[in-house]
């Protein structure tokens, strides 16, 4: 029973991920857009869910550019997809365990 509470504490982590990268990557995407139109079109059509771009952002290659407002918008969107990733992983896992270990 505990363990089910902690697993959805890690979606309710995830939830709240999932609200900051919906805040903070269109954000730096616009941003991206009207002062970096070279990595925009590097990045394509479609950037705010396409897989190529989400590993850009979520590996830190963003950092390459050197521009620290779009940083400041990137990180928190890169910060908020870790949070995403791990939280669902996480609660996955205790679903498991509470899965292999209840009668």
């Amino acid at each position: 029973m505990v363990i089910m509470f902690f697993a959805l504490l890690f979606v309710a982590a995830a939830i709240a991920g999932a609200t900051a990268f919906v805040i903070f990557w269109p954000l730096a995407l616009v941003h991206l857009r009207d002062r970096h139109p070279e990595v925009k079109a590097q990045l394509g059509e479609g950037a705010f869910i396409k897989p190529e771009a989400l590993w850009w952002l979520f590996s830190g290659r963003y950092r390459q550019i050197r521009d620290p407002q779009f940083t400041g918008l990137a990180t928190p969107a890169r910060v908020a997809l870790i949070v995403i990733a791990s939280s669902l992983v996480l609660a996955g896992l205790l679903w498991l365990i509470s899965k292999a270990t209840s009668p």
